[in-house]
């Protein structure tokens, strides 16, 4: 606020040519006439996390070279009051135990509570100290160097200035244990080459630990078990879940070959019909996974010895898939493509693939479902 009433809040500042600097924000009161003074005041609980995300940033990415290699560079970040990104170079995704390296040796750092250290340097002087540079940036003859934590490795030939040593000109907490914690929270792609590491410190990340401590100990509970003990217990619920889906979709196929599903006058319980000289297992099924109508028609093959089988699944949205199977002796009369083609057209659909002996092929009526088997058996008599 200035002596003429003037409120203007900055939502954010941009660098131009030289040292010029242009503020951008809203005018909350009053009018902005050019010549006015505005007293700037920060806001120093949004400052002050910046600097511990932004001072975090350098850690990650000291520690992800130390982990990963060398060839780690910058590739882009973001840093802003309640989080932290960093886009990296890198070929393929970083493994859980990569991931808790890194976390262990900034923390590692963080808790040294070593100052952080900038100073003004030529270029050339920052350059030969070792002093990480990104790629394709701008500097000017003078630069700032910002140094944190103790370097233990200085009698080998590490950076005497510090353990991560950049040119930044952002701005950094005071001490590193002012970062409180670092948590990496997530890891993925960005593009080829590229991955990204998104993170929190201080207070956003202690309120993350304890909503994923809240979390473990609803689900403990719900499944009468302890936090210790939540991961085998969810391993032996999933392998309980798969065992009875397998048995399901078993008792699903026999229903299916074994039940009247709707056969046509002439038919037997299990579907089976005599077209001509060839016997023909024909059913419409529903409540089956599509991917299985394959492993039904070889089934049914089995049980035949000797024809054709011609099994239609209609999905929940009423969308069909027909498999065919001709049995090797009657391949060389009967072409399973062809068969599941004539089927397809009646269901709206064109086209199938597979072998002579299997194959497959759907449309988007599944209430022809009968009008397909009947004109597989009119193929068939033909």
């Amino acid at each position: 606020m200035t002596a003429d009433g003037i409120r203007f809040k900055v939502a954010d500042t941009q660098k131009y040519a030289g040292d010029l600097y242009a503020h951008f924000g809203t005018v909350e009161e009053g009018t902005v006439k050019p010549g006015a003074a505005l007293a700037l005041e920060v806001d120093r609980a949004r400052r002050g996390a910046i600097r511990r995300n932004h001072s975090a940033t350098h850690l990650l990415h000291e520690a992800l070279r130390q982990v990963l290699g060398d060839h780690v560079a910058q590739k882009g970040s973001l840093v802003a009051p309640d989080r932290l990104r960093f886009d990296f170079s890198h070929p393929k995704a970083m493994s859980g135990e990569e991931i808790e390296r890194v976390e262990d040796i900034a923390n590692d750092f963080i808790l040294q509570n070593a100052p952080v250290i900038t100073r003004l340097m030529s270029r050339d002087d920052a350059v030969a100290s070792g002093a990480r540079a990104l790629f394709g940036e701008k500097y000017g003859d003078e630069v700032r160097v910002v140094a944190m934590g103790e370097n233990p490795t200085t009698s080998g030939g590490g950076n005497t200035l510090g353990w991560s040593v950049e040119l930044c000109g952002g701005t950094h907490v005071n001490r590193t244990g002012d970062i409180g914690i670092v948590s990496v929270v997530a890891e993925s792609g960005v593009s080829a080459g590229v991955r990204r590491i998104e993170a929190l410190t201080s207070t956003a990340a202690r309120h993350n630990a304890n909503d994923l401590a809240r979390i473990a100990k609803t689900a403990a509970a719900e499944l009468r078990t302890t936090v210790d003990e939540l991961p085998a217990r969810i391993g032996t619920l999933m392998d309980e879940r798969k065992r009875l889906e397998r048995d399901l979709a078993e008792a699903k196929k026999k229903l299916a070959l074994g039940g009247s599903g709707g056969s046509e006058a002439g038919a037997s319980a299990d579907g089976v019909r005599e077209v001509g000289d060839v016997k023909l297992m024909a059913r419409a099924v529903e409540g089956i996974e599509l991917k299985d109508l394959r492993s039904l028609a070889d089934d049914g093959k089995k049980k035949l010895g000797s024809g054709v089988v011609a099994i239609v699944g209609v999905s929940a949205d009423g969308k069909a898939g027909i498999v065919v199977g001709v049995t090797n002796d009657l391949v060389t009369r009967f072409n399973a493509i062809d068969l599941a083609r004539r089927g397809a057209e009646a269901l709206g659909g064109k086209g199938g693939g597979g072998r002579p002996d299997m194959a497959q092929a759907g449309g988007p009526d599944g209430s022809k479902a009968q009008a397909a088997i009947a004109a597989i058996e009119a193929a068939l008599a033909g």
